[in-house]
């Protein structure tokens, strides 16, 4: 199947129950994205600072570009002009980065707190408590150029359905605590990011609001040297 074939597939089940697709395109080359966005993709992710920048400068401009990699903080400069979401934030130094380079580009731009709920040392992610610790800090409230409009998570690489189910499940209490106690009068903290390929329905099952699908729509990818 052509990539377009394979993404309507997924658009048509996805857009049924409200859920936001986000076609993972790192390591495909410029070309494969814009089959995507010629059959009605808007909504891409990254995975690296200079893949994305690369890419964002020779594709349409209205694509809403999605950093879901783990993001350094000397790189946010390179993508704080145009990146719609940044899904990986894991730290309040990196927030106040964010909130800086926002600052210099007149913008502000949206972040999802990435939460570590996998039981991997390979995953990054604040803890809840470093995260509800984070939402308190006086900080935190000092930064009028970023906005949280919700949370991320990557469950376990596991064959488990139970423990995956389980890792979803807490991330969306954890939301919900967090809406209640920070963000009671905010709409725009509305988005649980979670589920990939491989786990999205139970994803959705659970609460998630954005998917991130890759290698099930554009095929294997095209590895190529980037730098982070």
């Amino acid at each position: 199947m052509s990539i377009a074939d394979n993404l309507l597939k997924y658009k048509s089940e996805l857009e049924e129950q409200g859920i936001k697709l986000v076609a993972v395109s790192k390591h495909q080359p410029a070309e494969a994205v814009l089959e995507a966005y010629n059959a009605g993709q808007r909504v891409f992710g990254e995975n690296l600072v200079q893949e994305m920048a690369d890419k964002q400068a020779q594709l349409p401009s209205d694509i809403e570009w999605h950093l879901i990699g783990h993001l350094q903080t000397n790189k946010v400069k390179y993508i704080a002009p145009f990146v719609k979401l940044i899904e990986s934030v894991d730290s309040l130094k990196l927030l106040k980065e964010i909130n800086k380079q926002a600052l210099k580009n007149n913008r502000v731009i949206d972040c999802l707190l990435q939460i570590y709920i996998a039981d991997e040392d390979t995953k990054f992610g604040l803890g809840f408590d470093e995260a509800i610790e984070l939402l308190r800090s006086d900080e935190f409230q000092e930064l009028k150029n970023i906005r949280i409009t919700g949370l991320m998570g990557i469950a376990t690489n596991t064959a488990l359905e139970g423990q995956t189910k389980a890792e979803f499940q807490e991330l969306k209490v954890l939301f919900d605590g967090i809406k209640v106690s920070f963000f009671r009068k905010e709409e725009s903290f509305k988005e649980i990011s979670m589920g990939m390929s491989s786990d999205y329905k139970l994803a959705i099952e659970q609460g998630s609001t954005m998917v991130r699908i890759g290698s099930n729509i554009f095929g294997k990818r095209v590895i190529k040297h980037w730098k982070a």
